[in-house]
Parts: C-alpha cells; sequence; structure tokens
C-alpha cells in the first residue's frame, strides 16, 4: 500500500513542486488548500491526488476519514506582504500547523516536516509567528509524540515564483527590460537554492527520518555556498541581455538586515543529498522558461 502524505501549500511555489514530485515517487497526495486558492500549478496532477479545502476544517475529522497518514509536510505560510493584520499571520503561521500537529500526532502520524526560515525570529511578524510554530515543534518531539523535522529553508527560486519575491522580480524586471532595477548596495550575501535542489531534500528527508535516532532535528537546506545580491543580479542582468539600468545604492538596507547567510548541508549530505545547481545553471533553467511566456 502506498503511505499517505498530507502536505500544505499545495497550490504554492514549493507545495506545488513537492506535490508532483511526491506523487512521482510513488506516495499518495492528501493536499489541504484555501478555497479560493488557484489550482493553475497543479493542474497536471488534480485528479490524481486528494484536494481537501481548509476552510472551516474539522482537523480530528481530517486524520480520521482519511485513515493512516504517514507524514505530514507543512509548506503553507504567510509573509505578511499583503498587508495581513498580526492575529492572520499568527493564524496562518502558528495557530494552523498546531491544530494540524496535535490532531496528526494524536492520530499516530509518525512525521512532521516543518518549513522554517533562516530568518531572526524578531526580524518580522512572520519570522516570528514561524518561531513560534518552531518551539511547539520541539515540545511535541519532545514528548515523543512525533519526530518533528525542521527544514531552514535558504533563498529558494525557480520557474512560475511568486512574482513579489525578490529573485521573481529581479528575473521579471530584467527579462522586461524595465528603464530601472532600484537595489541596495547589494553588498548582502546570500545563499540561493534552485527548487529541483530543495525538492530532492525533501524527498530524502522523509525517507530517512524515521532512521533518525533523535526525534526533533533540524537541517539547513541551501546550495552550502553564498554570493552577493549585486553578484545575483549582475548574472539575471547578464543572461538576460538586459537594458535595464541597474541602480545599486538607490535603496537603504532594511533594520536588522542579515548581511551574510549560507547553509550548513553537512547533515543533509550525510544522508546521501547533494546540490546539482549553482547559481549560473539555476538561472538559466529559469530564465529559459520565463522567456517562453513573453
Amino acid at each position: 500500500m502506498k503511505k499517505k502524505i498530507l502536505l500544505t501549500g499545495v497550490t504554492g511555489f514549493l507545495g506545488s513542486h513537492l506535490a508532483i514530485a511526491i506523487l512521482a515517487a510513488g506516495y499518495k497526495v492528501i493536499a489541504l488548500k484555501r478555497k479560493s486558492s488557484s489550482l493553475t500549478r497543479i493542474q497536471s496532477i488534480v485528479s490524481d491526488i486528494e484536494i481537501i479545502d481548509i476552510d472551516g476544517i474539522d482537523f480530528d475529522c481530517l486524520f480520521r476519514d482519511y485513515g493512516k497518514i504517514d507524514a505530514i509536510i507543512h509548506t503553507a505560510t504567510c509573509y505578511g506582504r499583503n498587508n495581513e493584520s498580526v492575529s492572520e499571520i499568527f493564524a496562518a503561521n502558528t495557530e494552523f500547523p498546531l491544530h494540524l500537529l496535535d490532531a496528526g500526532s494524536r492520530a499516530g502520524v509518525k512525521i512532521f516536516l516543518n518549513t522554517d526560515t533562516i530568518l531572526d525570529q524578531y526580524l518580522n511578524l512572520y519570522a516570528l509567528s514561524k518561531n513560534q510554530f518552531l518551539q511547539w515543534g520541539k515540545f511535541f518531539a519532545k514528548q515523543g509524540n512525533i519526530r518533528f523535522g525542521n527544514i531552514r529553508l535558504e533563498h529558494f527560486y525557480g520557474p512560475d515564483d511568486e512574482p513579489t519575491k525578490f529573485t521573481a522580480h529581479v528575473i521579471n524586471t530584467c527579462l522586461n527590460n524595465f528603464p530601472e532595477l532600484k537595489l541596495t548596495k547589494g553588498e548582502q550575501k546570500r545563499d540561493f537554492i534552485y527548487i529541483d535542489d530543495v525538492v530532492t531534500a525533501y524527498l530524502i528527508l522523509l525517507e530517512e527520518m524515521s532512521k533518525l535516532d533523535r526525534a526533533f532535528v533540524e537541517f539547513d537546506v541551501g546550495s552550502g555556498r553564498s554570493v552577493s545580491i549585486k553578484e545575483f543580479v549582475e548574472t539575471v542582468h547578464r543572461i538576460t541581455g538586459s537594458k535595464t539600468y541597474l541602480d545599486f545604492g538607490a535603496l537603504p538596507y532594511r533594520e536588522g538586515e542579515v548581511m551574510h547567510s549560507d547553509a550548513d548541508i553537512s547533515g543533509l549530505v550525510a544522508l546521501g543529498w547533494r546540490c546539482y545547481f549553482d547559481v549560473e545553471a539555476g538561472l538559466n533553467k529559469v530564465i529559459e522558461q520565463e522567456r517562453k511566456k513573453l
């Protein structure tokens, strides 16, 4: 019998890529989404997965109605980019996954993979609410109710990403030859990882979590190499052959700006994972696909 995976955020950028890959790997996918969410990203697999609207959902009934679920992968999130209130961000990033974790652990789910952020918990409401849920995950794991894997995801990118994200904004601006792109000085360094490499990391953790000797584990998911924002933008500019003027220094750094971030991927590598795409290779794939839409 196929193992059942309960996946949140299936209509999002990360969730949709995971749903397609998990299905192809032979798992049965039960996907949670908001009633208003578009199915565009998962159109090719809609008939092959179970889709449940979470609006007004009874979590205990969910696990009772769908029988034994082997693992939960939580990717749904609210970044607070659309003027959501404090309570809305808390409900999406802390309260919702806590209901899922609680009901799932009582129903005998063995594994919970949580998608977390590398940001400092006090940087913004998004980071704070994500950290609050992480503390609950640690508590549940300590109680021995469920194995909780916390995935600290670096700056992932790929085709069909959210246009509001920095990477997608830079690519779209350069591809469309907008007159200028206002940026900070670009000295801050980031670990950019292509979506396909992110997906393989989740798949390996899904297989290996039950074999690990601790109930709570944490993994960085990134390339393990950092490049400056300036270098990333200039690479996009070069590959696209863009005429857009790059106005470095036009914007100030954010308060609390992280100036250096890269993933410690030693834990993942020890499980057999590797990163196949460097920044140049990943951007070439994204830009090639995005060009077809123009």
